[in-house]
């Protein structure tokens, strides 16, 4: 952890799950947090939580919807008027969606694309010049397993995903060079407020998504955590937990056409 030490991280989504994960692991090594999200109160608790525990911590928050363009722009020129040299970007911020693509809610897929690609690649473009100037820096991309296969009941979700995974892996071989690590996190099934979230009324449960892949669930604390240890290591991508990883490995081995088959056998069972 000595590689975050000193550092100014901006964490999206960081109200609850993983994103509220980054902010308690960076704690007590950054010297400064910007926390991001919808919900300014939940945000407002997790600063004081932080600054209660380690008083010498900088913790800003700031309450943004990062679907709309209009608040990410806002958000970078509050960052540039505050004097807040960000060095550790984590792209956090993310939505789901269960259920058949015919059925689903415009809105809602809207919404979608545009937290998990747009938002992610807006806030990327717009804080990367200056964390190039500042020196050494690292962009976290939260992707997911869902991006290597493309999901039946998941079809948008695991196709922005697929962006993230692909993104974070061109900016990781483009950034290096120039003192920027690009790591792109890919956890399966983790126990936060995504599969509620994400489940449609009528639709499958959160708690069946964990009984369908049990051996391959990964508490928000070991995720956040590996994706740490890839940053510092300077690692591209990371499947957090072996047993997903040793997995994931071997599916994407295994030829396109038994994996669509594969694939619609389990769309067909769930």
């Amino acid at each position: 952890m000595r590689f975050f030490e000193g550092c100014t991280a901006l964490i999206t989504g960081s109200s609850s799950g993983l994103g509220a994960e980054f902010a308690r692991q960076l704690a007590p090594y950054a010297r400064s947090l910007v926390l991001v999200a919808r919900r300014r109160d939940r945000l407002d608790e997790l600063a004081a939580e932080l600054q209660a525990i380690h008083p010498g911590l900088d913790v800003r928050t700031y309450g943004a919807d990062l679907a709309d363009e209009s608040q990410r722009a806002s958000l970078a020129a509050w960052i540039e008027g505050e004097g807040i040299a960000v060095d550790f970007l984590i792209n956090n911020a993310g939505l789901g969606d269960h259920g058949g693509f015919e059925s689903s809610d415009w809105a809602r897929v809207k919404a979608m694309v545009d937290v998990n690609i747009s938002a992610l690649t807006h806030l990327t473009h717009l804080l990367v010049p200056s964390m190039l100037q500042g020196g050494r820096a690292a962009v976290l991309n939260v992707s997911s397993v869902a991006g290597f296969f493309p999901l039946p009941n998941m079809a948008v979700y695991s196709a922005t995903k697929a962006y993230v995974t692909s993104f974070s892996e061109a900016l990781a071989i483009e950034l290096r060079p120039k003192g920027i690590t690009v790591t792109a996190l890919c956890p399966g099934p983790v126990e936060t407020e995504f599969f509620a979230a994400a489940t449609r009324e009528g639709e499958l449960g959160t708690a069946n998504h964990f009984q369908t892949f049990p051996a391959f669930v990964v508490s928000p604390q070991d995720v956040v955590s590996a994706g740490l240890r890839a940053i510092a290591h300077d690692r591209a991508r990371v499947v957090p937990g072996p047993l997903l990883a040793a997995a994931v490995a071997v599916a994407l081995l295994i030829p396109f056409v038994l994996i669509r088959r594969m694939l619609a056998w389990k769309a067909d069972l769930i």
